[in-house]
């Protein structure tokens, strides 16, 4: 990869207020876009909000559609990557959490969450593949939420060529310090043992559906250390530099790199 600048944004999503939601992301996108930021990431579900609620399939969408077609439009303008979030209904009436992958050059590509967690169940379908995208020279994957508490993901990512992950999620309750403690239980560990840069964001604030989230987004290089934070509870923008000398300084060194000494044999 190439040095890439990154914004994850901390974002208030109110559930099934599409049109308040993309007008809201648009000052983000053009903030970021004016501090150099090549790409830039929302929470999961941003655009429809999140919800464990029925009333979430009101506002899915098919991709295309408005949403799909709206967030590509904002990437182009602006020239710059957007990864956002929204509630995507397929064919067959399955409701999926998807998340929006727009580099201004057609329509956007798309991840669907692979791990629906116990209180989604019933209402999310579950995605099937495990898709990377391109970006900036930048190969990355995503993950929605839940989806960063298997280890094998985030292994299986690295492996078919992963420099960064991205995990934007909508996870309520407590106060950003203890979000941010939460997540260093686990994503500091898929950094470190993967040789990958984690960039994680959350929903904040009310979603007037009886939820409240605290806001935090950190950056983890590749050793597994904390490069950027903020947890100041209220809307926000964090912007990092992943740079290429930091990969290669894990990936050159040959204790400090596990991914070549795996043995995928052993589990079959």
């Amino acid at each position: 990869m190439e040095d890439i600048r990154i914004a994850a944004v901390i974002f208030n999503s109110a559930v099934c207020q599409v049109q308040r939601n993309l007008e809201r992301m648009l000052p983000w996108i053009q903030k970021a876009a004016r501090q150099g930021a090549d790409l830039v990431c929302f929470p999961e579900l941003n655009v429809t909000g999140y919800t464990t609620d029925a009333v979430i399939k009101d506002c899915a969408e098919p991709i295309p559609g408005f949403i799909s077609r709206r967030i590509a439009q904002m990437a182009d303008d602006e020239k710059i990557v957007v990864l956002a979030g929204m509630a995507e209904r397929d064919k067959k009436g399955c409701i999926f959490a998807s998340h929006l992958v727009a580099t201004g050059r057609g329509k956007p590509s798309v991840y669907r969450k692979l791990y629906i967690s116990p209180p989604e169940q019933g209402l999310f379908s579950a995605g099937r593949t495990i898709p990377l995208f391109d970006a900036n020279t930048v190969k990355f994957g995503v993950q929605l939420c839940y989806d960063a508490h298997f280890p094998e993901l985030s292994a299986r990512m690295a492996v078919k060529g992963a420099d960064v992950i991205f995990i934007p999620h909508a996870s309520p309750r407590g106060t950003a310090q203890e979000k941010l403690d939460s997540w260093m239980r686990h994503l500091s560990a898929r950094a470190f043992d993967n040789g990958v840069f984690i960039v994680a964001c959350n929903q904040v604030g009310d979603n007037q559906q009886g939820l409240d989230f605290p806001g935090v987004a950190v950056v983890v290089g590749p050793s597994g250390k904390i490069l950027a934070k903020k947890a100041t509870g209220g809307e926000d923008m964090l912007v990092a530099d992943l740079k290429a000398a930091d990969l290669a300084a894990v990936r050159n060194h040959r204790m400090r790199y596990f991914l070549p000494n795996r043995r995928p044999e052993l589990y079959q």
